[in-house]
């Protein structure tokens, strides 16, 4: 049976309602919502550095540097992000079911955060290592903090990586603008992601992509049990490799409903996506509908309160109507 799913970012700043907004829309597969209304702090960057293990981290106006030690921002991310797990205990300590949970990649990562001098820690081989096995072993802890609080919950680890095709394609600006710095070779970045993907043990895994050419089979090969897509976004070499994670028995994430719009959406129309993808690769949708969950094409963050609600209802009746 297929099931529904949010990306991760949800609007407002309200923890426990969203929540609750989540856990009620998606009774099958609801996640730990992200609100980056709340700060940076609370994005996806914020979040992620709350969770990685003996780095320290600061917010500069230039955005989050690595430093010696964590600064007053890098401490407030790791309190707010603990008081969220205390509400999530609150809520869901008697949930049985699957129960996702939402880190940055170590790409996105690399190429978002400065280096103690400035500029990203992506042109620094050592330093983007050293980043990814960090991020790794706080995915551990993180996962275990969440399975002690929730027991009874089957964790699923959700990377995001959002980053990766311009970091594989050498298109990430350097702190100039005049520049990109240089790309990462594919063996490189599986690895990385390989030490992040490992620490969730035998728990699932998925990697998020919205991006026009995700790098499926190299995703696959790092270890991700699953891929979540932008269905709207991908460009059409994608869809064989699509093809052939549904003929591996993988899990297929596919982002059907607009992230934001100005009309709530219905059932039918991301119901009708699903079909007309299926179609479109020889697929019969009952062989193939417990390998897939449906999504946002995105985070909601930017939507309003009552399209979120409409977003998250809308994938999981079409996720019910697929069977």
């Amino acid at each position: 049976m297929s099931a529904a799913t949010g990306i991760g970012s949800m609007p407002g700043e309200n923890f426990t309602e969203a929540l609750r907004v989540v856990s009620g829309s998606l009774p099958d597969l609801p996640h730990l919502p992200e609100l980056p209304a709340r700060g940076a702090i609370a994005d996806l960057t914020g979040r992620a550095l709350a969770i990685t293990a003996e780095l320290g981290f600061d917010l500069q106006p230039a955005g989050w540097r690595l430093t010696d030690a964590a600064g007053i921002d890098h401490r407030r991310a790791r309190s707010l992000l603990g008081q969220d797990l205390d509400v999530l205990e609150e809520q869901l300590q008697d949930y049985e079911g699957r129960l996702k949970l939402q880190v940055a990649g170590p790409w996105t990562l690399a190429a978002t955060v400065e280096k103690p001098r400035g500029d990203k820690l992506l042109s620094d081989l050592g330093a983007r290592r050293e980043l990814s096995q960090a991020l790794a072993e706080g995915v551990r802890v993180h996962l275990e903090d969440v399975q002690r609080r929730v027991p009874r919950a089957e964790l699923v680890l959700q990377v995001d990586e959002p980053a990766l095709p311009f970091v594989l394609g050498g298109q990430v600006p350097t702190a100039s603008g005049f520049s990109r710095h240089r790309s990462v070779k594919a063996p490189e970045a599986q690895e990385s992601l390989e030490w992040v993907l490992a620490a969730a043990g035998e728990r699932a895994t998925v990697v998020h992509c919205c991006a026009a050419d995700v790098p499926i089979q190299l995703l696959r090969r790092a270890g991700a049990a699953g891929v979540s897509v932008d269905l709207s976004a991908l460009g059409p070499g994608a869809y064989e490799e699509l093809a052939t994670v549904l003929d591996e028995g993988a899990q297929l994430y596919l982002g059907v409903v607009p992230s934001t719009g100005e009309t709530a959406p219905t059932t039918a129309s991301p119901l009708e996506r699903v079909l007309r993808f299926l179609d479109m690769l020889g697929f019969d949708p009952e062989s193939v509908a417990g390998q897939l969950v449906l999504t946002p094409a995105c985070g909601l963050a930017a939507a309003t309160p009552s399209y979120a609600r409409a977003a998250l209802r809308a994938v999981q009746e079409a996720a019910t109507e697929l069977g």
